[in-house]
């Protein structure tokens, strides 16, 4: 087995198509084909169920992947320590990260690592499915890293650091009654509609959590994965939304008024705990936390 083979086989199970997998490896599709199949007579095992319109992995060949990022990460980490030895990190880091998150200044960190580690290359990934799929992706090996916001109880198998803490404000029509207090209670809120975001985002979840614990009841009556928008549907009157402090500082087409109690939006660094990180992607997380140390707890 040669580690040609497992970047192969991974390449076609995170593209679920030969086509795109050999144009993602630089490979002729019959030349990849072979290498399949090599593969598989090496195991003894089929990897992969083909039809005409799609490719799926057996049992077998998720078992396999999982073994094969591993490899794979400690192939490169192997690469990236040599590297080092010599004189400068090398290789990419694969970072999730969040369609909004304004309360970090991301692209300030990134343009610092660029700048110090010139050499590696960064690979930024937003996921649809929001923090949920984030972390998955973490989980399984296709993120070196993520910026997640879920509200507590990340899954097994990660090393969660917080690095910021903040109010989600409720986001109301500016001629709308709350507007004109300072404070709402949540209780007040018990079976009112909102805009909110898809399920797997880490606002949501905060908001869906914070309305299940207090035992009261809201409708989500339309979702959108745009803050923009989410502002303008509130501002037409199809409902309230909860914004973070950030993300609402330059909204005033609409009213921003602290709930009691309110959700928090707590963004966070998140890595592998079982998988050890390759050098390029160990510099990137030790200079997130120098620069965004953990939030204090009355934060």
């Amino acid at each position: 087995m040669e580690l040609r083979h497992l970047e192969h086989f991974v390449a076609v199970a995170e593209e679920r198509s030969f086509t795109r997998a050999a144009a993602r490896v630089h490979l002729g599709q019959s030349a990849l084909s072979v290498s399949i199949r090599s593969l598989e007579r090496e195991l003894g095992s089929r990897l992969f169920d083909r039809t005409t319109h799609q490719v799926e992995l057996t049992d077998s060949g998720r078992a396999l992947l999982v073994e094969a990022r591993t490899t794979l990460s400690a192939a490169d980490a192997a690469r990236d320590a040599v590297a080092a030895v010599r004189g400068g990190l090398r290789g990419s880091v694969r970072v999730g990260i969040m369609h909004s998150m304004t309360v970090i200044d991301l692209a300030g960190v990134l343009t610092r690592y660029h700048r110090e580690r010139p050499q590696v290359q960064i690979i930024p990934s937003a996921a649809q499915g929001g923090s949920i799929e984030l972390v998955n992706q973490v989980i399984d090996g296709r993120l070196d890293l993520a910026f997640a916001a879920l509200p507590s109880d990340y899954p097994a198998g990660l090393m969660v650091h917080p690095l910021a803490s903040e109010p989600m404000l409720l986001a109301c029509p500016e001629d709308h009654p709350f507007a004109r207090r300072r404070a709402i209670p949540l209780s007040e809120l018990d079976g009112e509609a909102f805009v909110d975001f898809p399920p797997g985002w880490g606002t949501r979840l905060s908001v869906d959590r914070l309305f299940l614990e207090a035992g009261l009841r809201r409708v989500v009556a339309v979702e959108v994965a745009d803050v923009p928008t989410v502002v303008e549907l509130v501002r037409a009157g199809f409902g309230f939304a909860f914004l973070s402090a950030s993300l609402a500082s330059g909204s005033r087409s609409v009213s921003l008024r602290r709930v009691r109690p309110e959700p928090l939006f707590v963004p966070s660094l998140v890595t592998a705990a079982d998988r050890r990180p390759s050098a390029a992607a160990q510099a990137l997380v030790d200079l997130v936390l120098s620069i965004y140390p953990a939030p204090s707890s009355d934060a």
